[in-house]
């Protein structure tokens, strides 16, 4: 072949090569107020590894932990306002904002079937988009989580009756907690996480309330004397997406992050968070904390003792005109 014609042809081919359509590739802002070494952040890097697999480096995730683009109350603003387009919420940051999605963080209110994360965080999702969707507009839910009950941990108080509880200053964090306390007669305590272990030292408190996996986090188990399990309420999560930017991806990444979420995902991250609380329980038992594990005839009166808490409000989202009872009738089935 003549050269010159050689050298010609070559020359159209890279220009072709040049003005060819590159593949489009996304990246995906994810926003999330806790640290990088929480149970979280561990989920969103895994997801985003599957993600980038089956779309084949298309379709990618840029995680921004530790509040770095607002703190706990905003993360949801976050995302309908176009700031991240994805984050992971925690309901009981904005109380009064989702009524309905915090009933299964109510006092011992959980599945029949089990109190495990991986029970409830499924069974969340799995109700979400009846229940839930209209409490998270302009989203798309991902999955639901919800944590593994919180325990009462104490220093020099052995619980075992409601009224073993009356008169302790326990720390606590929430409004469901602090009601839950005041139903057995405690006095609560606003203490912050960090400050925990030296407040129940100096014997400001008498107790806390925390999942196993964050008394080895917060080195509880260096102060605390007695564990109470089962745990008595859990807090819920959500995984939102702004639902504009999903609706705008292409047919095969939108069908890619369905594929990777919902309730097995939920599922599974539920196994996650079950696994570091197993973890953190056997910390305290290996710091010598004697755990106390009541029966379901010893549970019966804290149980009591929380009803009017939940029937205040189920019958307060019943009365904003949300099914409120249907919801949780079949979260707890």
């Amino acid at each position: 072949m003549n050269r010159y014609l050689a050298g010609g042809i070559a020359a159209v081919t890279l220009l072709l090569a040049g003005t060819a359509p590159a593949s489009a590739q996304t990246t995906l802002k994810v926003s999330s107020f806790l640290p990088p070494n929480n149970a979280w952040q561990k989920e969103l890097e895994a997801w985003g590894e599957k993600l980038k697999e089956k779309s084949k480096g298309e379709l990618t995730l840029e995680i921004f932990p530790a509040a770095q683009l607002g703190p706990p109350n905003r993360q949801y603003q976050l995302v309908t306002n176009g700031v991240a387009d994805i984050a992971v919420i925690l309901h009981s940051a904005t109380p009064g904002r989702f009524p309905m999605t915090e009933l299964a963080g109510q006092p011992l209110t959980f599945p029949s079937t089990g109190k495990t994360s991986e029970i409830m965080s499924r069974r969340l999702t799995e109700l979400a988009p009846k229940y839930l969707a209209a409490e998270h507009p302009d989203t798309k839910i991902l999955w639901m989580a919800v944590t593994p009950p919180l325990k009462l941990h104490t220093t020099k108080t052995d619980v075992t009756t409601v009224g073993d509880v009356n008169g302790l200053r326990v720390r606590y964090a929430g409004k469901v907690f602090q009601e839950i306390l005041e139903a057995f007669g405690a006095a609560p305590l606003p203490i912050p996480p960090g400050e925990t272990v030296d407040a129940l030292s100096k014997g400001v408190a008498d107790g806390a309330m925390f999942p196993y996996e964050a008394t080895k986090s917060f080195n509880l188990g260096s102060v605390v004397k007695y564990s109470l399990e089962p745990g008595l309420a859990s807090a819920t999560f959500a995984l939102v997406m702004n639902q504009s930017v999903f609706d705008g991806l292409s047919p095969d990444d939108q069908k890619i992050i369905e594929e990777t979420t919902g309730p097995a995902r939920a599922e599974a991250f539920g196994r996650r968070w079950d696994a570091s609380e197993a973890d953190g329980r056997q910390y305290m038992v290996d710091n010598n904390v004697k755990i106390e594990t009541l029966s379901d005839e010893q549970i019966a009166p804290f149980k009591q003792a929380v009803e009017p808490i939940v029937k205040k409000a189920v019958d307060a989202v019943d009365a904003a005109g949300k099914p409120g009872g249907a919801f949780i009738a079949a979260y707890t089935k």
